[in-house]
């Protein structure tokens, strides 16, 4: 399976299960966790749920040896990007959460994160854009300068600044992500449904993180990208693992 699904109590905990390709997505892992969340969502008796990427990564992002697969029906990209979320999800990170794994942390409802944990976005080191979401979400949850250095350097974020800004919620030892997400979805899942659900639809909708413009400007900027010379020659130069030889084209 590459999206293990474990119950505790009124909480799921959904652990995405590639470690040979450091959790990058392939179509069956967008399928995958597409069907999980579906799972977690149509469940009424599941309240809250905690997503991994187990002890060592979160994840890559996108396999680009073979890519991630067409973008689900109720879940977008990744089966997460663009799925409206009625129920509190909180990415319990361990070390990478790069390029559209970053993007799947920033779709989710909240983000813990250990002290190994860092952030980036390599995309413009490939030719491309931050595809599912990275955008316009990465301005929300982050100072806007901050964002935009990510977005166009690709530098890293260590997850005590990332703490220090506002984007991580809890800060714990190597190891111990999981279990304090699970303590913080374990007390949401002991509240009122009604009230949790009406809670986390108002502030979404005070913060439309899929609102339909965002995506279209993102859609233009990843046709705009992934078009380019630039673009093959910045896969290529990856998969070959030397620098890339930028045309401007």
């Amino acid at each position: 399976m590459a999206v293990r699904v474990e119950r505790e109590g009124a909480v799921q905990v959904l652990t995405m299960d590639r470690p040979e390709r450091r959790n990058a997505f392939d179509g069956a892992m967008t399928q995958a966790l597409d069907a999980a969340l579906n799972e977690f969502e149509d469940d009424d008796s599941v309240r809250a749920a905690v997503l991994t990427g187990g002890p060592d990564f979160f994840s890559a992002g996108t396999d680009i040896r073979v890519w991630a697969g067409e973008p689900t029906e109720r879940g977008g990209p990744y089966g997460i990007a663009k799925r409206r979320l009625g129920k509190p999800l909180i990415a319990a990170v361990e070390g990478a959460a790069v390029g559209g794994g970053f993007e799947i942390a920033l779709a989710s409802t909240m983000i813990v994160a250990s002290r190994t944990a860092y952030f980036s976005f390599p995309e413009t080191g490939l030719g491309l854009v931050a595809e599912c979401g990275g955008l316009f979400r990465a301005p929300r949850a982050l100072p806007l300068n901050v964002a935009r250095e990510m977005l166009l350097t690709g530098e890293q974020l260590p997850a005590q600044r990332a703490y220090d800004l506002g984007l991580v919620n809890r800060l714990t030892e190597p190891g111990a992500a999981v279990a304090e997400a699970l303590a913080i979805a374990e007390r949401i899942a002991g509240h009122a449904p009604i009230a949790v659900r009406e809670t986390l639809r108002a502030v979404e909708a005070a913060y439309p993180a899929n609102d339909d413009r965002r995506w279209i400007d993102t859609a233009t900027a990843k046709e705009g990208a992934r078009a380019s010379a630039d673009a093959a020659e910045g896969v290529a130069a990856f998969l070959a693992k030397r620098p890339p030889r930028w045309s401007g084209r």
